[in-house]
């Protein structure tokens, strides 16, 4: 039922009143009516405090309460530090890239899930280093309302069930089997880049039906000398109208023949570094629920079509 729908059922019976002079319980108190019609979030939000910020301890405490405290001001229950087993998690991390710290947000539920995540505006590297109480307090204050948008969003998709209504869920894409690689490679790093991928948010599937996105593993190995293979992987993300979105590359040089067997754990490192590219893209492109309010937000933030830098 549209919300233009709920306010005439709740006005009806007002013009009835005044017609029939019955009692009005309602006259003089529109602000009750109002909270009915706005729920705030059926989830509060935790922000504990982070070590992957390259701020000190305390400097990370006081991000965490300036982030509780914006997020409050826009009407998201959230509190700084662990929080309660059923509170849904807010974990920030930084990135360094060139000269500039990158701050990123990962929302989570009670269970661990990815739900959804939102990349703040870049800070120049100096003035994070300096720090401060104002520095971390603007940079709460702009990451408050898109984090607010997408809290809202992912609550009303749990109430309701239908996406339609939250404006659509995490994105869905296609993983293609990786191409080209020796030994196990193949199935070994399309399996790994699938629950890397799912791990940041995105419905991971092998059919095109009902995909958003794609992305398609390409390895290519060559020999460079003295006994060395040259190793690279492309990762090509591309949307549903076939546009070319980025590429996230991987070069890497390793002793002849050391992957013409199992991958094991370079599988493991080489999809959590490459999903982290993906997963750029696809956000600079729009795919993630806030991702539009988020991108517009960041000054020079990266256009659509743009690749990561390489991995």
């Amino acid at each position: 039922m549209s919300l233009s729908s709920r306010r005439l059922l709740l006005l009806a019976p007002l013009a009835l009143a005044a017609c029939t002079g019955l009692p009005q319980p309602f006259r003089g108190r529109p602000g009750a009516v109002a909270r009915r019609l706005r729920l705030p979030p059926g989830y509060r939000v935790a922000v504990p405090n982070s070590t992957q910020l390259l701020l000190t301890d305390a400097e990370a405490a006081t991000l965490s309460r300036a982030l509780a405290a914006a997020l409050v001001a826009n009407e998201v229950p959230a509190v700084a530090g662990p929080g309660l087993p059923l509170d849904w998690q807010l974990v920030v991390a930084a990135e360094r890239e060139a000269s500039q710290v990158v701050p990123r947000y990962a929302l989570r539920d009670a269970d661990g899930q990815a739900l959804g995540m939102l990349v703040g505006q870049p800070v120049p590297a100096g003035e994070w280093a300096a720090g401060g109480t104002a520095l971390l307090e603007r940079i709460a204050g702009e990451a408050a309302t898109p984090l607010a948008n997408l809290v809202g969003r992912i609550d009303a998709q749990r109430r309701t069930g239908d996406e339609r209504a939250v404006g659509g869920g995490p994105p869905v894409l296609r993983l293609l089997p990786v191409r080209g690689a020796p030994g196990d490679g193949n199935t070994s790093l399309t399996a790994r880049m699938r629950d890397s991928l799912a791990g940041l948010g995105f419905r991971v599937q092998a059919e095109s039906q009902g995909a958003q996105f794609a992305v398609q593993g390409e390895v290519t190995v060559a020999a460079s000398g003295r006994g060395q293979q040259r190793v690279e992987i492309v990762w090509i993300v591309s949307r549903r109208d076939g546009e070319d979105l980025g590429r996230v590359l991987q070069l890497n040089e390793v002793p002849a023949g050391t992957l013409n067997g199992l991958w094991g754990d370079v599988s493991f490192v080489v999809a959590e570094e490459a999903a982290g590219g993906v997963r750029d893209v696809v956000f600079n492109a729009g795919g993630f629920p806030g991702a539009a309010t988020a991108a517009a937000a960041q000054p020079g933030a990266a256009q659509p079509g743009a690749a990561p830098a390489a991995r």
